[in-house]
């Protein structure tokens, strides 16, 4: 099951994916996505199995519309920082002993071919490949050993981040926040699909260049330990997103650093969900 949120002329609305077209939920009763997935998992398997077996009304082929970021209003978008040992040394950094947990705000995210804006206020714009998690049921204290049923699906996220704002201070929040410096998408794909979310190659290149490459068995904390660590200090509801941080290969990494300009064009892949692509402009 892919969830999308798409535009098409002055209507943005939810809606399923199969085979190239797209199957709106808004007849279904469902305004948004986090509608959806606030929805519950036995709705969620009777949805698709009607569109399994009778298929909602055709809207249109997906071609024929925009995607948006497939959550438009999360409660909480939460990032891990240096979560793959080769980033935190590319980053003359320690591996932290537990989660580096930052937030990233709704504002800050487009879909997939929207472009990302380069802001006057800032001459290091980096990327960062990331893949994310979107939690479908609410909780707090989740055992590590229950982590799965607090899921409903996975994403990409590129985490955008201005370097010069982000480390003039010890506190990331401005420079992570910039407009446009969310892409996410293309959709979220729900965790049925996905039998091992912790053997997905991961890749980003700009301009057909391959400057990330990496598997999110690497990762230093996995979902079990993130879903459960940051459940002891908040709650976790429905549609928050947990992005689980980049590999080594950022542009403040390597020598020499490579900023994103105009005129790029940057394709985020993570094997079994798909690509998410931003060309990249100047700030008007």
């Amino acid at each position: 099951m892919r969830l999308i949120t798409y535009r098409r002329d002055a209507t943005t609305a939810p809606a399923l994916l199969k085979d190239g077209h797209v199957f709106p939920l808004s007849p279904l009763g469902y305004q948004d996505t986090l509608a959806f997935i606030n929805a519950g998992p036995k709705r969620w398997a009777e949805v698709n199995l009607q569109l399994q077996e009778t298929g909602l009304n055709l809207l249109a082929p997906l071609s024929s519309v925009t995607l948006e970021a497939p959550l438009l209003r999360p409660s909480k978008i939460l990032c891990i920082g240096l979560n793959y040992r080769d980033h935190a040394v590319e980053s003359k950094m320690e591996p932290p002993k537990v989660p580096t947990v930052f937030t990233k705000y709704p504002l800050a995210l487009i879909g997939t071919g929207q472009p990302i804006l380069l802001p006057r206020a800032s001459k290091q714009p980096d990327y960062e490949a990331e893949f994310a998690v979107v939690i479908g049921r609410g909780g707090r204290n989740i055992p590590e050993a229950e982590w799965e049923d607090y899921v409903f699906g996975y994403t990409i996220h590129n985490d955008v981040s201005a370097r010069d704002v982000q480390l003039a201070t010890s506190q990331w929040t401005l420079g992570k926040n910039f407009p446009t410096f969310a892409p996410m998408g293309p959709w979220i794909i729900s965790k049925d699909e996905v039998p091992d979310p912790h053997q997905l190659d991961i890749s980003l290149s700009i301009s057909g260049e391959t400057l990330q490459k990496s598997n999110t068995r690497e990762l230093l904390f996995k979902l079990p330990k993130l879903i459960s660590y940051i459940s002891t200090m908040m709650p976790l509801v429905p549609g928050d997103i947990i992005s689980t941080g980049t590999p080594a290969g950022v542009g403040m990494g390597r020598t020499p650093q490579r900023w994103l300009k105009p005129g790029d064009d940057v394709v985020i892949e993570v094997s079994g969900i798909g690509s998410l692509r931003n060309p990249v402009l100047a700030e008007p």
